[in-house]
């Protein structure tokens, strides 16, 4: 399983239109980022610390195809970069965090 944090609106949005097309981070930098399971926790830490209205998708790396791409990143470690929309059909699991916990201790609360 692979992961990404997103707003929960933004996730709301994915649902209606049947993908996820990026955030604004991700369209800055070309792919939408995702975190492998022992990177998502400070990916949690490093970039959404105070944030609320999380969700947190659980990615069927397989159901991407040859748009996924393993890329050095945050301290030379491969990160799973999704080239294209992710498909909501890809997401197994969609946990909203809650508003009264890090993102951080959330994430970590939910991974198996």
């Amino acid at each position: 399983m692979i992961y990404k944090l997103l707003t929960t609106a933004e996730w709301d949005a994915a649902r209606d239109a049947g993908h996820f097309a990026g955030s604004a981070v991700d369209h800055q930098d070309g792919f939408i980022h995702l975190s492998a399971a022992g990177q998502v926790v400070e990916t949690a830490r490093r970039h959404f610390a105070g944030a609320t209205g999380l969700t947190l998708l659980a990615v069927d790396p397989d159901a991407l195809g040859g748009r996924l791409r393993w890329e050095p990143s945050r301290g030379g470690d491969l990160f799973p970069h999704l080239y294209g929309a992710l498909p909501v059909a890809a997401v197994v699991e969609a946990h909203a965090l809650p508003a009264d916990t890090p993102a951080a201790d959330a994430v970590a609360r939910l991974l198996p």
